[in-house]
């Protein structure tokens, strides 16, 4: 949707001050991590792991007990944001980000929803392992 809708690095206001969709490439890693590595040894090493972070996951799911309700939508948003990253680079070499989102001249590195579901999934479990009750 985002290809097709926006131009490389054309800014669309949603929220004035708070919030832009602004359509950019990152061939790295969160922040652009590897980003200046050659594109096959690049693409290879996040596929990888990837792939591996993918299936210690699914593991993950696999040996959840019943009722781990939270743990389930977390791994499950962690699994699916993975999953949506590994299908840009397979189809596009990079991952499209246009999540922009900044106050005044601080911005927050672009990023996209498939980011967001891994982000909420491990704040979901951060949070229950913290406040687990025993």
């Amino acid at each position: 949707l985002v290809s097709g809708s926006l131009k490389m690095y054309e800014i669309r206001p949603l929220i004035h001050g708070l919030l832009n969709l602004t359509r950019v490439h990152n061939t790295g890693a969160a922040f652009g991590l590897l980003a200046g590595q050659a594109s096959p040894v690049r693409t290879g090493f996040f596929l990888v792991v990837s792939l591996v972070a993918m299936g210690v996951v699914l593991w993950m799911l696999y040996r959840l007990p019943p009722g781990q309700k939270v743990e389930c939508v977390a791994l499950s948003l962690i699994l699916g944001g993975a999953l949506g990253n590994v299908v840009d680079r397979v189809r596009l070499g990079e991952v499209v980000d246009f999540i922009d989102v900044y106050y005044h001249s601080y911005h927050w590195p672009a990023f996209n929803v498939a980011d967001s579901a891994i982000s909420i999934g491990v704040i979901l479990l951060l949070y229950r392992l913290v406040f687990a009750k025993e």
